[in-house]
């Protein structure tokens, strides 16, 4: 018996994006300081793990900007709404320019960029990372949390498109 794992077949393959595509998920965007400076990467993949201690977990591929944020020992999660989907599709086009002197960001004291118009901003250091198939996935212990006022809808990616939430549901009838 070989320690390697099965490969998924290429209708397993599909059948899973299909899903996905399905299933609605939250919008971040991620930032670290790099050799070169700031990156970041729009992500739909940030869950939170634990409450004490306050704990993260999302997966990267590829790219320059997902590889310095794999290698961080810091990181910023800005969970966002839809008053900042243009910010989001910005760090969504790896040829986008970031950190431009039109964006409202900072480096923070400890080092990390912050987007100072998100929601939600939460500092984390991260504390574990897995590679799986052509993904990392990080889990970050939350150090800090900034928040911003905000009456605008939470942004969530289906089916390859941003959405507004519109309407609650009550989770106990």
């Amino acid at each position: 018996m070989s320690g390697s794992l099965p490969v998924p077949s290429p209708r397993v393959s599909e059948l899973f994006k299909s899903a996905f595509r399905g299933h609605p998920a939250g919008v971040a965007i991620v930032t670290a300081t790099g050799p070169d400076g700031a990156v970041g990467l729009t992500a739909s993949s940030v869950a939170s793990v634990a409450v004490d201690p306050p704990t993260l977990a999302f997966s990267v591929t590829s790219g320059r900007s997902a590889s310095v944020i794999a290698a961080a020992q810091t990181i910023v999660v800005h969970l966002v709404s839809a008053d900042q989907l243009d910010l989001v599709r910005t760090f969504a086009d790896p040829a986008a320019p970031r950190f431009t002197e039109s964006m409202d960001w900072e480096v923070l004291p400890t080092g990390e960029p912050l987007l100072r118009e998100t929601q939600w901003s939460l500092r984390c250091e991260i504390v574990h990372r897995a590679a799986l198939g052509s993904s990392v996935l990080l889990a970050a212990e939350v150090l800090d949390i900034r928040s911003n006022a905000s009456s605008s809808a939470p942004l969530v990616y289906h089916n390859r498109e941003f959405h507004t939430l519109v309407q609650g549901i009550p989770a106990v009838a």
